[in-house]
């Protein structure tokens, strides 16, 4: 396993992530590239049942993020599983210009139409894939059956006051990342950076469609070293729980923001749970 660190613009800033890039693929997976506005993105199948579980990983990983996670959680659920390269990461043709997240929302929408995973979706998304999942799920509600977000991007927590204090703090990792050599987690960076404060503003102001359910899995560190900035994390994370009956918390203890190779246990369990409601619908336990 290669382990790169990368600092990366995707809370949008997807604060001191740790970017695992993992060599072993998981046995029986068809890759399968689909286009959309003149660019491909990867899309890697392996065959099971109903609910169709899609992994969606972090800013600066490509899908082999999930790679450790795979075979557990097809052996536990039985159920087909998606994972995909956004674009410019693994085998997705990379796309100039300001990161747009509607872009990446449509990718990925596109992506599971022509894959005809437009019913019985469970969404599994970590830190930055937190907004892809919050468009999608505007867009395109019917189409899913739960959501479980992993440490992810919630609107509540990009207030005016932490765009600031972020577009501050990463002011130099910005510079830094200017002057370096080329990288693919380089130039998201930068392309994220662009679009930073806009895309955050306007991602404070969605709300997230009721009816769907969410296991909201937390790490036990947060991405964020202040204390007063992991509070508020921990603090916008329970405020999302909060705004619907059908959301719940799981704190991952002994996590860092690499949650899925420090507790993947905790992910498998949420997503289980939501396999579990899709086959027989019953509201998502508080406790």
């Amino acid at each position: 396993m290669k382990i790169v660190k990368i600092v990366a613009l995707s809370l949008l800033l997807s604060f001191s992530t740790l970017a695992h890039t993992d060599d072993r693929q998981p046995a029986a997976a068809t890759t399968k590239l689909i286009l959309r506005a003149g660019h491909k993105i990867a899309f890697h199948i392996w065959q099971g049942s109903l609910p169709v579980i899609v992994l969606d990983a972090g800013g600066g990983l490509d899908s082999s993020y999930w790679n450790t996670l795979v075979p557990e959680l097809a052996k536990r659920t039985g159920c087909k599983i998606i994972t995909y390269d956004r674009a410019g990461f693994g085998g997705s043709d990379e796309v100039p210009g300001p990161w747009n997240v509607q872009s990446a929302t449509d990718d990925l929408a596109n992506g599971l139409e022509e894959l005809g995973a437009t019913h019985d979706v469970i969404l599994v998304s970590h830190s930055l894939a937190g907004e892809i999942a919050t468009y999608l799920a505007r867009q395109h509600p019917q189409w899913i059956s739960g959501v479980v977000l992993v440490d992810a991007n919630v609107p509540q927590l990009f207030t005016d006051k932490f765009i600031d204090r972020s577009m501050v703090i990463y002011a130099p990792i910005i510079a830094a990342t200017k002057a370096a050599p080329p990288s693919q987690a380089g130039r998201q960076l930068l392309a994220l950076s662009q679009s930073f404060r806009e895309t955050s503003q306007a991602f404070h102001r969605v709300t997230w469609p009721t009816e769907i359910p969410v296991i909201v899995v937390v790490s036990e560190q947060t991405p964020l070293k202040d204390a007063a900035d992991a509070q508020w994390w921990r603090d916008a994370h329970q405020q999302f729980v909060n705004g619907a009956k059908n959301r719940k918390l799981v704190v991952a203890d002994h996590s860092s923001h690499d949650v899925a190779h420090d507790r993947p246990d905790a992910i498998i369990q949420a997503i289980a749970e939501m396999v579990a409601s899709s086959k027989s619908p019953q509201p998502v336990p508080k406790h």
